[in-house]
């Protein structure tokens, strides 16, 4: 008998495993039948599944964190056993902006401290405050985007405008002229470049290698009353992220991507994030940055509850919630590492011993124990050299 499940997704490159877990089979190799929800805003897809309509979704990982700690419009207890992705966005600003930034693009987006600093000289230079679009309060992109801003002494609630809207409204706010600037998931960033409209400033991957991105998010007591739909699942997804990552595979899985029901661009600029073939301005030969985007390999589907409280520690930094021992427990208690290794036992997936780790602090590729296989994790490092202890998390803010 096979199981219906409804899953929540935006039209962005990193819903790819929930994508690839249905079209080749996967899925249904574990009884399941996936009928996935195509949705246009964080919003209306955070609805959806705080209020049931589906079962789990494609979410956001500070979204997931918000929520459950009551920041964002109906409060409701949110799970994450599995991370869908790490990093795979891009800052994108109007090229005459960009003309204020060094014109090597390359060195640009290895520079990220440096950039910002020239960042922060080109608002200055710019003719209004500099209008950026971001595409949730509580995303990944616009946490980095705070952390990188404030690191060349840029206040990201003074000194620029952050506006609101869609991934795949982006694009168009800035030919009209309502934007000058976004950052968003792919493939959005690469539509921009593809169109003349902007250059790429900064990759999401630079700021912080290997960041949380996007998750699985379900309701909770749902989690809790359905294990063995919920393992079924996770195997599904696993097996699919690892079909994601095979370099064989990107061309396929970029015009799967294409067609209209899921991302609805080209394959071709699909493709950029996928294979790690950035083009950061018109014209210009891509840049390899093979990490630009993960699905499987070193762990990342592994939800760290240190990631879920770093996320929260720029919550506290920028206001957003009080610190106090209760919210750092609920923040933590959204990534559920208990349930990605009940569902994962008895597979070959190799999982990390440990459910925290200090974030930022590997710097070239590290061996770990894991429960089963061999495991080596990559370069976790932030852009300005700090480290994120979670069980020092006070120390953390104070040091800003």
């Amino acid at each position: 008998m096979t199981t219906d499940l409804r899953i929540a997704f935006l039209p962005l490159t990193d819903a790819a495993v929930l994508a690839v877990a249905r079209e080749k089979g996967f899925a249904e190799e574990e009884g399941l039948h996936l009928d996935l929800v195509r949705t246009t805003s964080w919003a209306t897809l955070r609805d959806r599944l705080v209020f049931g309509q589906v079962q789990a979704a494609h979410m956001l990982a500070p979204l997931a964190v918000a929520v459950t700690l009551g920041l964002s419009q109906q409060a409701a207890p949110l799970s994450a056993p599995y991370k869908l992705n790490v990093n795979g966005n891009m800052l994108v600003m109007a090229s005459e902006f960009a003309q204020a930034l060094d014109p090597d693009v390359a060195a640009r987006l290895d520079d990220p401290l440096g950039t910002a600093h020239d960042f922060a000289t080109a608002i200055g230079l710019w003719k209004r405050k500099p209008v950026i679009g971001v595409v949730h309060r509580y995303s990944s992109h616009s946490v980095m985007l705070r952390y990188w801003l404030a690191s060349a002494g840029v206040d990201p609630d003074r000194d620029v405008l952050l506006r609101v809207l869609p991934p795949s409204l982006t694009v168009e706010a800035l030919r009209a002229g309502e934007i000058d600037g976004f950052i968003a998931g792919e493939p959005w960033g690469s539509a921009a470049v593809d169109g003349g409209l902007a250059e790429a400033v900064a990759i999401g991957e630079r700021i912080w290698r290997r960041g949380v991105e996007k998750v699985l998010a379900f309701r909770t007591p749902w989690l809790e009353e359905n294990p063995d739909i919920v393992d079924r699942l996770l195997r599904a997804l696993a097996r699919a992220a690892a079909w994601c990552d095979e370099p064989d595979h990107h061309e396929a899985l970029a015009h799967l991507l294409s067609q209209p029901h899921y991302v609805d661009q080209p394959a071709e600029v699909i493709l950029r994030a996928l294979s790690g073939g950035i083009v950061p301005r018109l014209d210009m030969a891509p840049l390899s940055m093979p990490d630009f985007m993960l699905f499987s390999r070193e762990a990342t589907p592994f939800p760290w509850r240190s990631q879920a409280l770093w996320i929260y520690s720029q919550l506290v930094r920028w206001k957003m919630v009080n610190h106090s021992a209760e919210n750092a427990a609920k923040a933590a208690s959204v990534f559920r590492p208990d349930i990605f290794r009940r569902a994962l036992a008895d597979s070959d997936v190799a999982m990390p011993g440990a459910s925290m780790k200090v974030e930022g602090a590997v710097a070239s590729p590290l061996a770990v124990g894991s429960k089963r296989g061999e495991l080596t994790l990559g370069p976790d490092s932030f852009f300005d050299g700090r480290v994120f202890d979670p069980e020092r998390i006070e120390d953390f803010l104070a040091s800003f």
